[in-house]
């Protein structure tokens, strides 16, 4: 079994040593994935103007792995993705951060899910927990063992970030949808895509930590919105318009209505069309005055 492991970078040279010592440990520590697996790391420079591909070649160099570097001019983290997935020859792909890393026996743990799974013609991915520095679950254990990656968080009501491992041979079937030369598109777009016709195996051990930077996107949300309007009014139109609303709670419900309010007024584009269903539709005029209001200020604040 083949991990093709993809990470897209922009000015992290001071920190790419500690998921490539993760990464390393993974391989050295366990016998078994150094019998059964092997990696292949791709990373993407996304314009980086610091020391990045010095630092890069110094693991290349060591040859514990195989690892390919690319650059690119700065387009964001999405359009860095869509590059190095056409590159990855593994039966499996993850994509992980410059600033988070591998915990230990994650690699185990994938391979033995793996084998579990490899024959199901129905799943496009293995989705497993995260954890934060202080190794704590980030969010909630899987209530299911099998779901989609709409329904853990608008109907199961998930509120913390996972890890997910695609099928190589479904993951090269879709992409980042990046609209308007915009660099940031919400990776859930891309997710409930392919929940329109494959589900996602859950299990309930952690495969990454995550250590979120100040510059990063999680910390950064306000700016991101703004900066990115057309992919977020695209995200929750596609929402209201493909989903199965069945069985989201009317606090969700609110959230996905009053995120399109928002977008459409940044956008300057209303229109009630796009918003299915009858309980939608009256939410929608409910909350569209008082939307666009929050909108104006949220927009000049």
């Amino acid at each position: 079994m083949k991990l093709s492991i993809i990470t897209p970078t922009y000015n992290r040279a001071n920190m790419l040593g500690d998921l490539y010592k993760s990464i390393v440990k993974n391989i050295e520590q366990n016998q078994e994935v150094q019998q059964n697996m092997e990696i292949q790391w791709l990373i993407m420079d996304d314009g980086s103007t610091d020391n990045t591909m010095e630092v890069i070649n110094q693991y290349i160099n060591e040859k514990k792995l195989e690892i390919q570097y690319a650059k690119q001019e700065n387009q964001g983290k999405m359009s860095a993705i869509n590059h190095m997935v056409k590159y990855a020859n593994g039966d499996m792909i993850i994509e992980c951060d410059s600033d988070d890393m591998f915990s230990d026996n994650a690699f185990y743990n994938i391979l033995q899910a793996y084998y579990e799974t490899k024959e199901r013609k129905d799943l496009y991915g293995l989705c497993f927990l995260k954890y934060d520095l202080k190794e704590k679950n980030i969010g909630n254990l899987f209530k299911k063992e099998e779901t989609t990656m709409f329904d853990l968080y608008f109907k199961e009501q998930e509120d913390g970030e996972k890890a997910l491992v695609f099928f190589t041979d479904i993951r090269k079937q879709y992409q980042y949808k990046i609209e308007k030369h915009e660099k940031f598109s919400t990776e859930a777009r891309m997710y409930h895509e392919m929940d329109l016709k494959y589900k996602i195996k859950c299990i309930n051990k952690a495969i990454m930590i995550c250590d979120y930077k100040e510059d990063g996107y999680t910390k950064n949300i306000k700016k991101i919105f703004k900066d990115n309007p057309y992919g977020y009014f695209e995200y929750f139109k596609e929402i209201l318009e493909k989903q199965n609303m069945c069985g989201v709670p009317l606090k969700k419900r609110i959230y996905v209505i009053k995120h399109y309010i928002l977008f459409s007024y940044l956008i300057k584009q209303y229109k009630i069309k796009h918003v299915k269903g009858l309980k939608n539709k009256i939410l929608y005029i409910i909350l569209l005055i008082p939307g666009m209001i929050k909108s104006y200020y949220f927009n000049n604040k």
